[in-house]
C-alpha cells in the first residue's frame, strides 16, 4: 500500500496510523497527527480504491452504502500491511492507534469489527457503522474516540450512536464528543481528540 512513515522521537508513544477521507491521500492528515502528538511515529496510508479518480479505502455502491465484500477484502489487506510495516520500520505492532476521517474512520472501525488485535486505540472522526449483524471480537478496554456531528448530512447521529453501542458491547472503552459543524473536521474536534489522547497516552 502506498504510504509514508515518519520516525517519532519518543519510543514510549504508540504509532499513529493515518487514514484519510475520500479524495485525500497519505499527506492529508499529517498536520492533524502532529497536532495530536508530534513525538509519535506516523504511518500514513493511501487507500487502494479509486472512485472517480479519488482515493478511498474500499468501494461503495452508493452514498452511505458500502460494498461489504470489498470492505472485508480491503480490511484484511490493511491488516496484513500493518504487520509488514511494523517489521519494515521496527515499531511495535501491538501499539498502533488509528486516526481516521470519514472513509478512513470507517476502515479503522472495520479493523476493530474484524480483528481483536488490529489496533491499540482509535480516533474516529465522523465514522459510520462498517457492518451490521455480525459478532464483534472481544475488544477488551480498547480506547476509542468518536468525533460526531449533530447535523452531519453524510453520517447521521444515529450511525454514531449505533457505532458507540456496538463497540462498547464488544468491550471497547468509547468516548463520543458531539459538534455542530456537519461533516467537516474542525479545530474544536481536533482539540477534543488531543485532550482524549493525552488522557491515555501522555
Amino acid at each position: 500500500m502506498q504510504h509514508i512513515f515518519y520516525k517519532g522521537t519518543d519510543e514510549t508513544k504508540p504509532t499513529l496510523l493515518l487514514l484519510h477521507g475520500t479524495g485525500g491521500n497519505e499527506e492529508s492528515l499529517i498536520g492533524l497527527a502532529k497536532e495530536i502528538d508530534e513525538t509519535a511515529n506516523i504511518l500514513s496510508v493511501r487507500g487502494n480504491v479509486l472512485e472517480h479518480g479519488m482515493p478511498r479505502f474500499f468501494r461503495r455502491l452508493a452514498e452511505g452504502v458500502f460494498d461489504i465484500e470489498d470492505l472485508i477484502f480491503r480490511t484484511k489487506e490493511l491488516y496484513g500491511f500493518l504487520q509488514e510495516a511494523a517489521q519494515q520500520y521496527g515499531f511495535d505492532r501491538q501499539r498502533i492507534v488509528a486516526i481516521g476521517y470519514s472513509n478512513g474512520a470507517n476502515i479503522a472501525a472495520s479493523l476493530l469489527f474484524h480483528y481483536d488485535d488490529a489496533l491499540a486505540g482509535a480516533i474516529l472522526h465522523h465514522p459510520m457503522v462498517p457492518r451490521r449483524g455480525i459478532e464483534l471480537p472481544q475488544l477488551s478496554s480498547i480506547p476509542v474516540f468518536i468525533g460526531a456531528g449533530t447535523n452531519d448530512p453524510m453520517c447521521t447521529a444515529q450511525e454514531s450512536e449505533d457505532l458507540e453501542t456496538l463497540l462498547t458491547s464488544a468491550g471497547a472503552k468509547v468516548t463520543t464528543k458531539w459538534f455542530d459543524f456537519g461533516h467537516q473536521l474542525t479545530i474544536p474536534e481536533v482539540h477534543a481528540a488531543k485532550e482524549w489522547y493525552n488522557s491515555i497516552y501522555a
